[in-house]
């Protein structure tokens, strides 16, 4: 068996899970989120725990299993917990603002880019750090690399758009000489 797709996953409280067929449906108090299981993978649901189980060993079927499994537990943290992604700008004049659901940055370009936030996800601006979060984890770390993508940290003075936890290797530039940072 799969070792992540043999784990229980367990129900938090203020939860609701139905599932009807291949059809799986997690409700809580962020929000909704739902997802059709793959052909082969069969889930259960006992009282506060929920097994996932496939119908043979081939390899395919093997990362399904596990696969869905993972699913299922980020959509069950997504509604209780939720998540989210932290952003920093760095470089003189780089700026961002929020208005409404648009974040409208000056990233040294002529003009201002202007980008518009998914309805299921929502964005706080904090000076130069962005905090992106919402209930599904593929949907927050989507818009937060398309957000990053804008403007890539460069290698020499480190400016652009990064993770917070991004370490950025620098280079030395035209003398070749090691700088000390």
């Amino acid at each position: 068996m799969s070792r992540v797709g043999r784990q229980l996953i367990i129900i938090p409280s203020g939860v609701d899970v139905s599932i009807s067929g291949a059809d799986i449906k997690v409700t809580g108090p962020k929000g909704e989120l739902s997802m059709t299981t793959l052909p082969g993978i069969s889930v259960k649901q006992d009282d506060e725990t929920i097994s996932v189980s496939r119908s043979s060993d081939e390899l395919t079927q093997k990362a399904r299993h596990g696969l869905i499994r993972s699913l299922l537990n980020n959509m069950l943290v997504g509604v209780s917990e939720g998540f989210s992604k932290k952003l920093e700008i760095n470089g003189v004049g780089y700026r961002v603002n929020l208005a409404g659901s648009e974040l409208k940055f000056n990233l040294g370009y002529s003009h201002e880019v202007v980008y518009k936030l998914p309805e299921s996800v929502t964005a706080v601006v904090d000076q130069n750090t962005i905090t992106i979060s919402g209930v599904s984890k593929q949907q927050v770390g989507q818009v937060a690399a398309e957000i990053r993508a804008l403007k890539k940290p460069e290698p020499y003075k480190g400016k652009g758009i990064k993770y917070d936890n991004e370490r950025i290797l620098r280079k030395s530039g035209k003398s070749g000489k090691e700088k000390a940072a």
